[in-house]
C-alpha cells in the first residue's frame, strides 16, 4: 500500500506535518497564510531541521504568522519594530541558527524603519520577510507607510502621502539580496525563499500579501486582482541545491544566467525582461522607480551580490557559537577586570 505524500519523510526524516504550526487565526484568504504555507513547503523540501531555525517577529498580523509554521523551531515575538535588535542578539549568541524573520509594512516601514536599515547595515545572516499589505490590518485598516498615494479605503479615507518602497530602502541600505514576491505566485515565492535561506547575509524579500478585510479592492496595488493583472516577473527562477548538476533543456545560449550562492547552491534566472541585470544596484533602483510610475508590481530577484562579510565574519566569532563556549572563555577573570579598571 502506497503511503500518502504527506506521510513520506524527507532527508531529515520528517514529514510535512512536522513543519506545521498552530491553526491560523488570520482572516480566510489572507496573503500571510499563503506565505506560511510556502515556508512549510520549502522547509520540508530542503530537509531543514526545525531546531536549527529561529523564527523572529514584531507586532502586527504579519508578526502573528510565525505561530502558524515550524512549530518545533525556536521563536521570539518581539516589540513593535524592535525585532531586528532581538534577532541580532539571538544570532550573535548562536550564529549556527538560521534566522527567519517575519515583519510587516507597518512593523518595518514605520516604527521599525531605523532598525530595518541598521540590521541590513550589520548584514546579519537571516531571511527578512516583509508581508506587505499597505494597511494596519490588526488595528482596523489605517494606511501603512507602503500604501500608494491617492489610495481610497472605506474606513481610512484617501492617502495623501507617497509610499515607502521597502526594496528601495533595502538597496540604499546596502543589502546584498533584495527580492519582491507576490503571495499569489506560490512557485516564485518558494524559489526565492530557497535562495534566501542559502544566502550568507541579510536576504530581504518584500512580499505583496493582500489584506482581504481592509485592502483588497481591485484598484489597490496590494490586492489579489491588481497583483494578478499587473505583476511583471523579472525572471523565471529556479533554485538548484548544492552539488547538483544543472541541466537546461531547450534553452538557447544566453537565455539563462546562473548565480552562485554562498553555500554552493545556485539560482537559475531565465530572463523574461530583456537586459535586466540583478547585479547592478543602480539599475535595480531605477527599475523600482519605473515600476512605481507605471503602476507595475515587479517581482523576482531585484539585486544579488555576496562580497560583503556578514556580522559573524565581521565580529570574528569563529566556528563555535558563543552559547556553546565555557564560562571561562566568556567571562573575564577578576584580575583581567582589575587591569582594565587600573588603566582609568
Amino acid at each position: 500500500m502506497t503511503r500518502p505524500a504527506a506521510l513520506i519523510p524527507n532527508a531529515a526524516g520528517l514529514t510535512k506535518s512536522d513543519y506545521q504550526g498552530a491553526p491560523s487565526t488570520l482572516c480566510k484568504g489572507c496573503g500571510h497564510n499563503s506565505v506560511a504555507n510556502q515556508i512549510i513547503q520549502v522547509a520540508f523540501e530542503l530537509g531543514l531541521k526545525p531546531e536549527d531555525l529561529i523564527k523572529l517577529s514584531g507586532i502586527g498580523c504579519s508578526s502573528k504568522s510565525p505561530t502558524y509554521f515550524l512549530g518545533m523551531s525556536h521563536g521570539f515575538n518581539a516589540l513593535h519594530g524592535r525585532m531586528p535588535s532581538v534577532a541580532t542578539g539571538a544570532l550573535t549568541a548562536n550564529h549556527k541558527l538560521r534566522g527567519l524573520a517575519v515583519s510587516g509594512d507597518g512593523d518595518s516601514g514605520s516604527i521599525g524603519l531605523g532598525q530595518f536599515k541598521h540590521v541590513i547595515r550589520r548584514n546579519l545572516r537571516m531571511v527578512y520577510l516583509i508581508e506587505n499589505n499597505g494597511v494596519y490590518g490588526l488595528t482596523k485598516g489605517q494606511f501603512s507607510p507602503t500604501a500608494e498615494d491617492g489610495l481610497k479605503l472605506k474606513y481610512a479615507g484617501t492617502n495623501p502621502f507617497p509610499p515607502v518602497d521597502m526594496c528601495a530602502e533595502a538597496l540604499i541600505s546596502g543589502a546584498g539580496f533584495v527580492a519582491r514576491a507576490f503571495a499569489g505566485d506560490a512557485k516564485q515565492l518558494r524559489e526565492l525563499l530557497k535562495a534566501a535561506l542559502a544566502y550568507h547575509g541579510t536576504a530581504v524579500i518584500d512580499i505583496v500579501s493582500p489584506c482581504v478585510a481592509f485592502n483588497n479592492d481591485d484598484d489597490s496595488q496590494h490586492s489579489y486582482a491588481y497583483g494578478r493583472a499587473n505583476e511583471v516577473p523579472l525572471e523565471d527562477i529556479g533554485w538548484v541545491p548544492p552539488r547538483e548538476d544543472i541541466t537546461l533543456d531547450d534553452h538557447e545560449p544566453g537565455e539563462t544566467r546562473i548565480i552562485e550562492l554562498h553555500d554552493g547552491s545556485r539560482i537559475a534566472l531565465a530572463k523574461i525582461e530583456e537586459g535586466y541585470d540583478p547585479s547592478d544596484r543602480s539599475a535595480a533602483l531605477t527599475r523600482i522607480g519605473r515600476a512605481e510610475a507605471n503602476g507595475e508590481v515587479i517581482t523576482g530577484l531585484l539585486y544579488y551580490e555576496d562580497a560583503r562579510p556578514n556580522l559573524t565574519d565581521s565580529l570574528g566569532l569563529g566556528d563555535t557559537a558563543l552559547v556553546d563556549l565555557p564560562e571561562e572563555r566568556l567571562r573575564p577573570s577578576r584580575e583581567a577586570l582589575e587591569r582594565v579598571m587600573d588603566r582609568h
